[in-house]
């Protein structure tokens, strides 16, 4: 009899809204106090955009791959049969050094995560999130909080749109920390 875990399909894929209630820890970093906001009871746009068969393949290889060696693979790391058909693919195939060697980034788990660029809002290739299981890209909640937009802050427009927004913006937490100093340079400057 054939296993029916071959047709098993990943169907949660988040919600726009999920309820969640925050633990309260004795101690906040900086960046926990910045991030949540315990009035909205939960996050906002966490949906992770839908993936074609053969790049959940690549995605599921990667996090495991990902998970055993705490690094994320490069091209010549992945079997050839999941290889995508690509000019830059093709480099590697005839014994070069292909452009973009880790087109299929995972964020590593308790490692700090790649800058989120613009180009998120194409694929989620160099955003794969760390856990096997969820075989996914990032959400634009996820996106938004490594760039510590906080998660009272709601991006508009279409999920594309939302995830160039966040691509192209200077982390918020840094612009109030860079402000925060040189308003200090300034009052410190007024009183001499």
């Amino acid at each position: 009899m054939r296993s029916r875990s071959s047709d098993a399909i990943h169907v949660s894929t988040g919600q726009p809204f999920i309820a969640y209630k925050f633990p309260e820890s004795t101690k906040k970093s900086l960046l926990e106090e910045w991030l949540r906001d315990k009035k909205l009871g939960g996050v906002c746009q966490h949906e992770a955009r839908s993936h074609m068969a053969s790049d959940l393949q690549r995605y599921m290889f990667a996090t495991s791959y990902a998970v055993v060696n705490l690094v994320s693979p490069k091209l010549e790391d992945f079997p050839s049969e999941l290889l995508p058909n690509h000019v830059n693919v093709n480099k590697l195939k005839e014994g070069g050094s292909p452009p973009f060697n880790d087109r299929f980034r995972v964020q590593l788990r308790d490692f700090p995560a790649t800058t989120v660029v613009a180009h998120i809002a194409k694929d989620g290739h160099y955003y794969i999130h760390y856990d096997p299981s969820q075989c996914r890209s990032l959400t634009v909640r996820e996106a938004a909080r490594l760039q510590t937009f906080p998660d009272n802050y709601f991006f508009m427009g279409n999920r594309t749109e939302q995830y160039t927004q966040i691509g192209n913006a200077v982390p918020p937490l840094l612009a109030r920390q860079l402000g925060s100093v040189v308003k200090n340079l300034l009052i410190q400057k007024a009183v001499h």
